[in-house]
């Protein structure tokens, strides 16, 4: 079904479209006015262009996910329609600005980080749903090594890097994560400013969460590293413990020394993984303006190696990776060195 189509079967054929901003994600989105209600439409139709097994497991993804943070008095965006074989959603439309927009307009951080704390707080004090993807050891080494070896390292190396080097990076990334795995809690693995949004709701519903599809089960500490170590804009230190206090006051059973330790193992991860992430997206996907968070993400790793529970990460990256050489490629790509 094309997107004309699915909107005229539900009511939104004369709906005036506003296309929302891109990022890196395949996902495109429209603002609908002149509908029944305002919605959004989600077109996840290029699942596939960018290794997805499909645009419906995306989106049927996405939409249990809406439905258990929905099922926790918590804000998601609920679906209206849906055609998942062609990647198409109608959604609940949570209005704007996201936190992201409004810290760029210079609204205060501190209000929006405790009231995100608050919500990340609830959503995983709670039983995670089932079926969710392991977001652990083997399954987050992976994902480092797709962005880190497979493109950080021959752009910034000069050479693909070996077998051994291999299975060196992989050995250090399982033995830094493996005191934390088990923890069994839902991870929203993006809970960052841009995809929470005020709602005029009361207590952590007042934040609406959107872009939680690739939700995974690991350790609730790697989404408190994305909100308040984030890749894509500075936090200030007081308001990132401000905001870890928030969520550990919520959460009083937690053992604030092992979730300290876990904290720096997924920040590690993460920094480096992202920090390669961009490089794909330049080389790759021809979006160099994603660069310049680069030296953000080699910053905060480099502020993670410091504790001992980075140990493993921090051994394999003096043995192989000069601290002169932790940055974004020297080389630009054919594509943009004109």
């Amino acid at each position: 079904m094309t997107p004309d189509a699915f909107l005229a079967a539900h009511g939104y054929a004369g709906a005036r479209r506003a296309p929302l901003p891109g990022d890196a994600g395949h996902r495109r989105y429209l603002r609908l006015a002149g509908g029944p209600r305002p919605a959004l439409l989600m077109d996840g139709s290029g699942a596939a262009a960018v290794g997805l097994a499909s645009a419906e497991a995306d989106l049927r993804a996405f939409m249990g996910i809406a439905a258990h943070i929905r099922s926790l008095g918590l804000s998601a965006p609920e679906v209206i329609a849906a055609d998942p074989p062609s990647g198409l959603l109608l959604l609940e439309d949570l209005g704007e600005p996201t936190h992201a927009a409004l810290l760029d307009a210079g609204a205060e951080p501190m209000p929006l980080y405790l009231a995100a704390a608050e919500a990340l707080a609830a959503l995983h004090a709670a039983p995670p749903p089932p079926g969710l993807p392991a977001w652990e050891g083997e399954a987050m080494a992976r994902a480092a090594a797709a962005t880190f070896l497979d493109w950080w390292w021959p752009a910034a190396m000069g050479a693909e890097p070996t077998a051994a080097q291999r299975e060196g990076f992989r050995a250090a990334i399982r033995a830094m994560l493996a005191p934390f795995e088990g923890a069994g809690g839902f991870v929203h693995r993006d809970f960052f400013p841009a995809n929470l949004l005020p709602v005029d709701r009361a207590g952590p519903a007042g934040v609406g969460i959107i872009d939680f599809q690739d939700a995974g089960h690991g350790h609730p500490a790697y989404d408190l590293v994305s909100l308040l170590q984030d890749a894509r804009r500075d936090v200030a230190e007081d308001v990132r413990e401000a905001a870890t206090a928030r969520y550990m006051a919520a959460r009083p059973g937690l053992d604030r020394a092992a979730f300290g330790a876990a904290t720096a193992a997924m920040a590690a991860q993460r920094h480096l993984r992202v920090a390669a992430l961009w490089v794909r997206l330049d080389r790759r996907d021809g979006k160099p303006q994603y660069l310049v968070h680069g030296p953000r993400c080699w910053r905060l790793l480099g502020e993670a190696l410091r504790h001992p529970a980075t140990a493993p990460l921090a051994a394999f990256l003096d043995e192989h990776v000069p601290p002169a050489r932790r940055g974004n490629p020297t080389t630009a790509t054919t594509e943009h060195a004109a």
